[in-house]
């Protein structure tokens, strides 16, 4: 366990109480609103021998020296260790032969936001919480209702109407409190009044604009890029394209990427890039400055966790500062690369996940990707969590039951 000292100003390092994680930097609202993130002892990430690579371990805490509680303290069901696919036919359609793919569908609540919820939810029980609060439209919801109920605490998701009934089911199964709103907006505002007034530990974004989430909770997205050097025998990628509502996950692997570098376990950080929907992350790193702008909803998405119209500082800057990207996709590239993942490499993912595919190919047909470069998405859900938007866009037909002589012909018929 590494000892925390303070939480620190993502943008400028002014530096906060440990108990602050239900704030943004003061500071910093005139300019460019900034999350805060944890900050250490001096040397937690000091030179040291690197652990082998195919060592088995834990999940998180298999590092849990870089984490902010211990694996006696730790509420875990399990995530992380997720496999790293290599894609060989997408990657050869692409005209890439290191395209590879961080498979969190494996979790326990079948996305990344379990390591999330796992690192918050830990800190949560260590700090004396008596309450999990979330605002969701699905898998972060889901993953605050699992790791709550392991935790033995009650959990209140806040979520609006239009979410998916599947995830819905989930945080219900888990025993979460489910309050759904008919404005989007009024999410934010009763659980601001939550945590103000109640002492609800919150794991998700609660104001806007929304600056990212639980500093402690983005911390288990640390492991992704651990897991991910570990597993390419510490020879990161060039590119992580990853989808991004709020960047948190970007952040965390960044973070994850920099203390080992500090530490000597890899020569270099990867350029990352933002898969978005409505593109406020790429046209602020277009414009330059610190500026997040809120884009016009063009339209509905089928990336519903992704379907942020402004992004956050934290993204741009994790961008900015790796030499990376923020490529926007639509909907129908997303739906094309879910059937592609799913018909060529076995892997059924949420639309969201799908993003990062379609980030690439674009990224590939401007040649700001080379052939020769490797490069990892991460798929961040399964396409179970939303199985009726993969059934829309098929336009399945309703099939109707064949007699036995009427399932001869059709077998005859097939290859």
């Amino acid at each position: 366990m590494a000892r925390v000292v303070a939480l620190e100003c993502f943008r400028c390092g002014t530096q906060y109480p440990p108990t602050a994680y239900t704030q943004d930097c003061p500071s910093c609202r005139e300019a460019a609103r900034s999350n805060l993130t944890v900050a250490y002892e001096d040397g937690y990430a000091s030179p040291r021998s690197r652990p082998a690579a195919s060592g088995s371990g834990a999940g998180l805490f298999r590092y849990s020296d870089f984490m902010p509680y211990s694996q006696e303290e730790a509420v875990t069901l399990g995530e992380g260790n997720s496999p790293l696919h290599h894609l060989q036919r997408a990657g050869s359609a692409l005209g890439l032969s290191q395209l590879f793919a961080k498979d969190e569908t494996r979790n326990p609540t079948w996305s990344f936001k379990d390591r999330l919820a796992a690192s918050a939810i830990s800190v949560a029980r260590k700090l004396g919480a008596e309450s999990i609060v979330s605002s969701s439209s699905g898998n972060a919801g889901a993953a605050a209702a699992a790791y709550a109920a392991k935790a033995g605490l009650p959990c209140v998701i806040f979520t609006f109407k239009g979410s998916t009934g599947p995830m819905l089911t989930q945080m219900r199964t888990y025993g979460a409190k489910i309050v759904m709103l008919e404005n989007k907006a009024d999410r934010w505002t009763l659980m601001q009044e939550a945590v103000a007034s109640r002492g609800w530990f919150p794991t998700s974004p609660f104001f806007g604009p929304a600056v990212g989430s639980n500093p402690y909770g983005i911390e288990g997205y640390k492991s992704l890029a651990y897991e991910v050097a570990a597993e390419m025998n510490w020879q990161v990628p060039d590119w992580c394209v990853l989808p991004v509502c709020y960047g948190d996950a970007l952040i965390g692997m960044w973070r994850g990427f920099s203390e080992m570098l500090a530490m000597g376990w890899i020569d270099r950080i990867p350029r990352l890039v933002a898969a978005e929907v409505y593109g406020s992350i790429g046209t602020a790193l277009a414009a330059g400055g610190d500026t997040l702008p809120e884009m016009d909803k063009t339209h509905d998405t089928v990336a519903v966790s992704i379907g942020a119209t402004r992004g956050t500082y934290q993204a741009l800057e994790v961008v900015r500062r790796t030499g990376g990207n923020a490529v926007q996709v639509a909907d129908p590239d997303m739906m094309r690369w879910q059937q592609t993942l799913a018909r060529e490499e076995g892997l059924y993912v949420e639309p969201s996940s799908a993003c990062a595919l379609g980030a690439i190919e674009r990224l590939v047909a401007t040649k700001i990707i080379a052939p020769s470069d490797s490069v990892m998405a991460l798929l961040t859900a399964s396409g179970l969590k939303d199985p009726s938007s993969t059934s829309k866009f098929m336009q399945e037909d309703t099939e109707e039951a064949l007699d036995l002589e009427g399932g001869r012909r059709l077998l005859a018929s097939l290859r």
